[in-house]
């Protein structure tokens, strides 16, 4: 997969996930890919949201890895 596919799936995968953030008043911003590591930076109230981490690894990255398997780790830049 190029460089290219690799941003545009993690940017399919966020598309999904993103309504789900924005209803509980978040959002989330992708920052870069770089090799297979994914930077985002949450927003709203998912920047002081206790949970932050779980829906970071549970939601975020489970997500954007269903789209680019080859995504090692996603990672929240505050």
């Amino acid at each position: 997969m190029t460089a290219q596919e690799t941003l545009d799936n993690v940017e399919k995968a966020l598309d999904e996930i993103r309504p789900f953030l924005i209803s509980d008043g978040g959002n989330i911003k992708l920052l870069s890919v770089e090799d297979s590591i994914v930077k985002v930076q949450l927003e709203g109230a998912c920047n002081g949201c206790s949970v932050n981490q779980m829906t970071l690894k549970n939601g975020v990255e489970a997500t954007i890895k269903k789209y680019a398997p080859q995504i090692e780790e996603v990672i929240n830049v505050a």
